[in-house]
């Protein structure tokens, strides 16, 4: 099948137009059209080689949304137009116990990328920078028409990201909940947060974020410049969520917790982290890290957004400007997630 969008062709150049070919569609497979896809913090890690995995030609994008315009004689959840989504994976083993569970991105075998991967035949997988994609169904979430499409995109990703982890560690309202970073992941654990009811406190190095993350649901808000202010909170946080992909001390954050908190990690800093033994110990903390979700709870974490009208806060951008995205995301110059409107490939 016929697809054509834009690519990296190594770790220092810019991303270009880029014509593929996808398989052609299977019984169990859905065709998706699509009309948004967003730029993941990751999408650059991986197209500039900085993780040293990177496989290419690569076609980034892993938060993607549109239509389904064709489905194999076998799907039963899909039918031609349906709103579609697709996230990090695209297969998985499917047989071992996380599988099973429903836990596919722990995939013991490991799960298939959407892009820079390759499937279980040895083929590069392509991602949602494109007009196209097909997918087994098992692999494809049911996208609702109650809310704004292209807000929806980034949930693939940078929502099941920290809904994942604030639902696994039963984050609700008797509970004191620190959110690290005011960003693409940060802004989604923020409103997720919020909205289970927990009392929300929002760590930031910039004042200007102040106001914003009052409006996104903070009930208090600290500049981490600033260590009087973090120091009112120690032994306090049941659980504090890392979305921080830039280099920094997470044993000032672990300080906070109160008995037997948490701690996890869902930004990816390109250097080790280092933990003080006496940051852990003292009140039985844990210090932890977490994917992205498998299947099922991606479609809850959907439905629940359906739900309660939760989308990320996004600055629409063209294919034409991706390489400008790019460099904006970082400069942290984006409120708060660029979604891509694959409608411009056509220009």
């Amino acid at each position: 099948m016929k697809s054509h969008g834009y690519a990296a062709h190594d770790a220092k150049s810019a991303l270009v137009p880029f014509s593929f070919d996808r398989r052609d569609p299977g019984p169990n497979d859905v065709v998706i059209e699509i009309a948004y896809c967003g730029i993941c913090h990751s999408d650059i890690h991986q197209a500039r080689n900085e993780w040293k995995n990177s496989l290419y030609p690569m076609v980034p994008g892993h938060e993607i949304v549109g239509k389904v315009s064709k489905v194999g004689t076998s799907v039963k959840k899909f039918k031609e137009g349906d709103l579609a989504g697709v996230g990090v994976m695209v297969d998985s083993c499917r047989v071992c116990a996380n599988c099973v569970a429903g836990d596919e991105c722990y995939c013991e075998k490991g799960m298939v990328g959407t892009y820079n991967g390759k499937d279980y035949e040895g083929n590069l997988t392509f991602g949602g920078y494109s007009n196209n994609i097909v997918v087994d169904e098992r692999y494809v979430l049911s996208v609702s028409p109650k809310l704004n499409l292209a807000a929806v995109a980034p949930l693939l990703c940078a929502g099941i990201t920290t809904y994942s982890p604030l639902r696994h560690w039963k984050v609700g309202k008797d509970s004191k909940v620190g959110i690290i970073g005011l960003g693409g992941l940060g802004h989604m654990g923020l409103k997720f947060a919020h909205s289970f009811g927990a009392h929300v406190v929002q760590f930031t190095t910039s004042e200007s974020k102040i106001e914003d993350a009052k409006k996104l649901g903070a009930h208090e808000v600290v500049v981490t410049k600033n260590p009087d202010e973090v120091a009112k909170h120690v032994n306090s946080f049941d659980f504090i969520l890392d979305c921080v992909s830039a280099p920094h001390d997470v044993n000032q954050y672990l300080n906070l917790l109160r008995l037997n908190g948490t701690m996890c990690m869902v930004g990816l800093p390109e250097d080790p982290v280092s933990i003080a033994a006496f940051s852990t110990i003292v009140n039985r903390r844990s210090f932890s890290g977490s994917m992205v979700g498998g299947i099922p709870e991606t479609q809850e974490m959907l439905d629940y957004c359906a739900e309660h009208n939760i989308v990320s806060d996004i600055e629409l951008t063209s294919v034409q400007k991706m390489n400008e995205a790019y460099e904006r995301v970082l400069k942290s110059d984006v409120k708060y997630r660029f979604v891509i409107d694959m409608a411009s490939l056509a220009q």
